[in-house]
């Protein structure tokens, strides 16, 4: 096989499944030019987490909790995560090939803002911070300080 059928091959499967995931999940686009990989965070937050996408997106957050919380929601397949407006609430996820994901920060952006405040631009440019860090930041957060999982009855 020429490396360009490879390319061709891959593409197809990509959007086959880009297609499997807004016919799943119609209020997200999936859109391959840079917001697949946050659709993908939305929606496995939605699945997870006690909140409601919201249905046109605002600048700044993306859902919102049964406690009316404003979320913002990251994800990457990376090893960090970029944070820019100071969102009331910051979920964060690392993804993997396989499937799976975790939870790398769960709380108030502003401990991202102030454990970071002595970055220039901090809270005006999108800054991207190391999950290991943000893992470690996480850990600090008191339960009422998070955003609650739901309830599977």
């Amino acid at each position: 096989m020429s490396q360009r059928q490879a390319i061709a091959d891959a593409l197809s499967l990509i959007f086959q499944a880009i297609e499997k995931l807004h016919n799943e999940f119609p209020n997200r686009a999936f859109t391959i030019d840079g917001r697949l990989v946050g659709d993908i965070g939305e929606v496995i937050a939605a699945l997870e987490y006690d909140i409601d996408l919201d249905i046109i997106s605002r600048p700044i957050h993306d859902a919102v909790s049964s406690d009316n919380r404003n979320i913002q929601i990251k994800a990457t397949f990376k090893n960090s995560l970029t944070f820019k407006s100071i969102p009331d609430y910051y979920l964060g996820f690392k993804l993997y090939p396989d499937g799976k994901h975790e939870e790398v920060f769960n709380g108030p952006g502003s401990i991202i803002y102030e454990r970071y405040s002595h970055r220039k631009n901090i809270g005006v440019s999108l800054l991207s911070f190391p999950i290991s860090e943000l893992i470690l930041l996480s850990k600090k957060v008191e339960s009422h300080d998070r955003i609650h999982k739901r309830v599977i009855t």
